[in-house]
């Protein structure tokens, strides 16, 4: 029986992809045990207890960004959580560390070094944050989501994706997931997202420009996420929800995205053959730029910066592109050729080869 410590959260980035290992573990052995390290002010302490596992919290510490006051005191609080995590460690008799990045990943890296526990680390963006950095310096089991990541010891294994999007299939889902939102089966369909609390500008521009859209023959199903001043229009065949809690429905009834390029959108884009126009978040290290590049440079995806995103990029680009038929077909397929549905599985296999002491070579 092996007992592992699953260390990551703040934002489902961090969280979606540990829940879907930890899932995936059990299916492989019902007698593991999994705890899951995070702290009580993000997503984690939320959706881990929801799924059935045990959540350790830990202090919540932030990087300091600028010489303060927070970072004069930073060291001593951060030696105090690796102590912390170091008892953990040894108090549940953990085999294994896993790590997906964010506060608690760092010092959870450390405990483990320390305690001479095995290390694994997933990191889910094209540019590895500074707690996976860390981690992939300590260990020789390092899987990613993106080709090109560069951490030492990276390995290709993927996004571990939500078991409703490993197993979805698009075509067979088509008639009930159009019935689902009330679409047209007789039109193409544009899903627009932000995610789950939405993007203003990416809100804005499809929402002046909806006429456009629909003149070129489809429909749109606009997720506007929640708090969004975009709540309705007269439209037909424009569809606005402020929130969607199935979106293995909506991308089984969409044939075109709109959509912020983070991690997890673009891998399960990828994964499925959905085409996609992504507009990255302006703000932040760039990584959603580079998170996008592989499907872009395939030919499945296109790229525009937020600030040219405009209904006039919209009018000229977009709508050329949704009325050539063959050429939204062709990006499905390219989408789909650097897409990965079995993440979950090939970073299950690093994590045992970590408790295990083995080298584990790529696929």
């Amino acid at each position: 029986m092996t007992r592992y410590l699953l260390a990551g959260g703040g934002t489902a980035g961090h969280v979606n992809p540990l829940l879907a290992v930890a899932d995936r573990i059990m299916d492989r052995e019902p007698d593991a045990v999994i705890f899951v390290l995070g702290t009580a002010e993000g997503l984690e302490s939320r959706l881990v207890p929801a799924r059935g596992y045990e959540l350790l919290v830990v202090p919540r510490l932030p990087f300091p960004r600028r010489p303060n006051g927070a970072a004069l005191r930073f060291p001593g609080r951060f030696r105090q959580i690796v102590a912390l995590i170091r008892a953990i460690l040894v108090e549940k008799k953990i085999d294994v560390v896993v790590g997906f990045g964010g506060y608690v990943s760092g010092p959870a890296y450390l405990a483990a070094r320390q305690e001479h526990v095995p290390i694994a680390v997933h990191e889910a963006n094209a540019r590895p944050g500074i707690a996976n950095r860390l981690g992939a310096r300590l260990s020789r089991h390092v899987g990613v989501a993106f080709r090109g990541t560069r951490l030492p010891h990276a390995i290709f294994v993927g996004m571990p994706l939500r078991r409703e999007i490993e197993r979805l299939d698009r075509a067979a889902l088509r008639r009930e997931a159009i019935a689902h939102f009330g679409l047209s089966p007789n039109k193409l369909t544009l899903l627009v997202t932000g995610g789950s609390k939405g993007a203003r500008s990416i809100n804005e521009t499809v929402f002046a420009a909806a006429t456009s859209i629909l003149g070129a023959g489809w429909q749109i199903l606009h997720v506007t996420g929640e708090g969004s001043e975009i709540t309705s229009t007269d439209l037909a065949d424009y569809l606005i929800i402020p929130y969607c809690d199935r979106m293995d429905l909506a991308i089984a009834a969409v044939d075109f995205a709109v959509a912020r390029a983070g991690a997890a959108t673009v891998s399960e884009f990828s994964a499925l053959g959905l085409p996609a126009a992504y507009v990255p978040l302006a703000i932040g290290n760039g990584e959603q730029k580079l998170n996008a590049r592989e499907a872009v440079a395939a030919g499945g995806a296109l790229l525009v910066a937020n600030a040219d995103f405009t209904p006039d990029w919209v009018a000229g680009q977009l709508v050329p592109l949704l009325e050539d038929r063959a050429l939204v077909a062709d990006m499905a397929a390219r989408a789909r050729s650097v897409g990965v549905l079995d993440g979950a599985d090939r970073m299950v296999d690093l994590v045992v080869s970590a408790a295990d002491g083995q080298v584990h070579l790529s696929r």
